[in-house]
C-alpha cells in the first residue's frame, strides 16, 4: 500500500490486514510492549467469568459451570522470571505474535441493544475500517472502551507485564507457579545489559492478531463456542518439541551446539555411505532393535555432563529456566575439541572397535532377551552420560592425567568391566540396572558417575569412600538382604567395593 494511502493513526487506531481462514475473520498488526503490557488482560478476567476469576493468580476457579466457558490453562507464575531474564538480557530476543479476542460491554449483556432478533448480534465486537478498494487494510478501533484479553500468549503476557514493572520499579519478584514470592528478587543490576538498552525496551513491537468476541449474526452462545474453538485447535497445532527437536534447533546452549558438531563430524557418529545411521535425532531413546549407537539428546546431556566442570557459565546460575546465554566461538571451539577428544578415546576402545563387524543392538540388547546380547553399559544411552559425567569430574574437577584415565578405563572395558550389566557380577547391577523390572534404572546415573570416579582412584577419603559403599549396598539390597557380587543373598553389611583400577 502507498504511504500516501495511509491515514494518521490516532491513539485509538492500530492499522491492520485482515484475514479470513476457516471462515474466522481475524486482524493482524503490531503493537508496543508497552501497549500490550497496558492494555490486554488475562482471559480470565473477561466479565463472562468474573465470578470465577482468581485476583491472586489471574486464573479461574473450575466448577460445572465454569468448565464451559473456560478458555485457558492454569497460568505457571514461576515461569515469569525466566521470560523477564530473557526479555531484558538477551538482545537477540523474540516473541511470537500474540493472539487476543476484542471484548464489549453489551457481549455480555444479552439484554443490550446489539442483541437482535433471535438473540443474534446487530454487529461485531470488532470494528474494522478498511482504507483500500479490496477491504484488506484498515483501521482497528482499540479505543478505551475496547477489552482485549489474551487467547494465546498469556505466558508471554506475564513476561512482557513483568518486564515492564522491572524496569518501573528496578526489580521484581520471583515467584512460584501460584504467584507466592519465593527466593531472592530480580533486579536491573545483575541483567548486565545497558541502560539505553533497557530504556528502549518498552517500544518495541510485538506481532499481534485480534479476533472478535462476537461477530454479527451470532448468538451469544455460538460467539463462546467459536473463541473455545479457536483457542482448543491453536494449541492443539503447537506441538511440543521433542528433546531431539529441541537440541538441533538450540542455537543458545553451548552444550547443544557441541553435541551436534561432534553428530555431524566425529568419525564415530557421523553418518557415512554404506552404514547404518548412529545417532537417533529425534528420540530421547533407543529402541531394542534399532541400530543406532546413541541419540542428539544423549549426546547433548553427555557433552553437560563431560563440559560442566569445564565450562561452569555456560549453564544460568539463577534459577531453573533461565535461557542460557550463547558462549562464544572461541570457547565453543575448545568445547568441541575436548569433546571430540572424548569420542576419540572411546572409539579406541574394545568395544566400541567390535563396532565394524556387530550389530549395535546385540552389544545392547540385555541376555535374557530375545537374540541375547551383552548387555554393554557403553551401548545405552544413560550409561554413556554417567560415563561422560564420571570421565569428565575425573579429568576437569580432580584434575587426573586423561591419558591415565583412559588407559584404565579402556583396560576396564577390555575386561569386560561395562558388559553384562544385568548380572549381579556387574558393579553396575542395581545401579543402572533394575534386576525387579529387568530395565535400565535411570535413577541410578549419579552414583554410576561417581563409582567411575572411584575406579580411577579418584575417591581417597575414607568417609566418601564408606558412603559410597553404603550407596551401593542399598542399591543392590532386596527386602532384608543384598546381592553380592558373587551372586549371592547376604547382608547389606558386606557387599563391598571393587578394587580401584590401576
Amino acid at each position: 500500500m502507498p504511504a500516501s494511502k495511509i491515514p494518521n493513526l490516532q491513539p485509538n487506531e492500530i492499522l491492520v490486514q485482515r484475514t479470513n481462514m476457516g471462515g474466522s475473520e481475524a486482524y493482524i498488526g503490531s503493537v508496543t510492549l508497552q501497549w500490550l503490557a497496558d492494555r490486554v488482560k488475562y482471559a480470565s478476567e473477561m466479565s463472562l467469568l468474573s465470578d470465577r476469576h482468581q485476583p491472586q493468580d489471574k486464573n479461574i476457579s473450575i466448577d460445572s459451570d465454569s468448565i464451559e466457558v473456560i478458555q485457558q490453562r492454569p497460568l505457571d507464575w514461576s515461569r515469569q522470571a525466566a521470560l523477564v531474564q530473557y526479555l531484558a538480557g538477551r538482545t537477540t530476543h523474540k516473541f511470537p505474535p500474540v493472539l487476543v479476542t476484542i471484548d464489549r460491554d453489551w457481549v455480555d449483556n444479552i439484554h443490550a441493544n446489539e442483541w437482535g432478533r433471535g438473540g443474534k448480534a446487530t454487529e461485531s465486537a470488532a470494528i474494522f475500517m478498511p482504507i483500500d478498494g479490496n477491504n484488506s487494510f484498515g483501521l482497528l478501533d482499540v479505543g478505551e472502551s475496547v477489552r482485549i484479553y489474551a487467547l494465546d500468549g498469556q505466558h508471554r503476557l506475564m513476561g512482557v507485564q513483568g518486564l515492564m514493572e522491572l524496569l518501573r520499579a528496578g526489580e521484581l519478584p520471583r515467584y512460584n507457579k501460584e504467584r507466592h514470592p519465593v527466593g531472592n528478587k530480580i533486579t536491573l543490576a545483575e541483567l548486565g545489559t545497558s541502560e539505553e538498552y533497557l530504556e528502549s525496551l518498552p517500544q518495541e513491537t510485538i506481532g499481534i492478531e485480534f479476533i472478535s468476541a462476537v461477530v454479527k449474526g451470532e448468538t451469544q452462545l455460538e460467539a463462546r463456542r467459536r473463541v473455545r474453538s479457536i483457542f482448543v485447535h491453536v494449541n492443539l497445532m503447537a506441538i511440543a518439541l521433542s528433546k531431539g527437536q529441541l537440541a538441533q534447533l538450540d542455537e543458545n546452549d553451548g552444550f547443544a551446539i557441541v553435541a551436534r558438531q561432534i553428530a555431524v563430524n566425529h568419525p564415530l557418529l557421523k553418518d557415512l555411505p554404506g552404514r547404518n545411521p548412529r545417532v537417533n535425532w529425534d528420540s530421547a531413546t533407543v529402541a531394542t532393535k534399532t541400530t543406532v549407537l546413541t541419540t542428539l539428546q544423549a549426546l547433548q546431556d553427555m557433552a553437560a555432563k563431560y563440559l560442566q566442570y569445564r565450562f561452569p557459565q555456560w549453564k544460568p546460575k539463577a534459577q531453573k529456566g533461565l535461557v542460557p546465554l550463547r558462549p562464544d566461538t572461541a570457547e565453543l571451539e575448545v568445547g568441541i575439541e575436548f569433546f571430540s577428544q572424548l569420542f576419540d578415546k572411546l572409539s579406541q576402545f574394545t568395544s566400541y572397535g567390535r563396532l565394524k563387524g556387530e550389530d549395535t543392538s546385540k552389544l545392547r540388547r540385555f541376555s535374557f532377551e530375545i537374540d541375547s546380547g551383552e548387555g554393554h553399559l557403553l551401548f545405552r544411552p544413560v550409561g554413556q552420560v554417567a560415563f561422560a559425567q564420571g570421565v569428565g569430574m575425573a579429568v576437569f574437577k580432580k584434575q587426573m592425567a586423561e591419558t591415565e584415565v583412559f588407559r584404565k578405563l579402556d583396560r576396564y572395558d577390555a575386561d569386560g568391566g561395562f558388559s553384562n550389566i544385568n548380572l549381579p557380577q556387574s558393579l553396575w547391577y542395581g545401579i543402572l540396572f533394575d534386576p525387579n523390572k529387568k530395565r535400565i534404572l535411570v535413577s541410578g546415573r549419579d552414583l554410576a558417575a561417581k563409582l567411575i570416579v572411584y575406579l580411577l582412584g579418584g575417591v581417597d577419603n575414607d568417609f566418601d569412600r564408606a558412603e559410597l559403599r553404603r550407596q551401593v549396598a542399598e542399591a543392590r539390597t532386596i527386602g532384608e538382604y543384598a546381592m553380592s557380587f558373587e551372586g549371592e543373598l547376604v547382608t547389606p553389611k558386606a557387599v563391598g567395593l571393587p578394587p580401584v583400577l590401576t
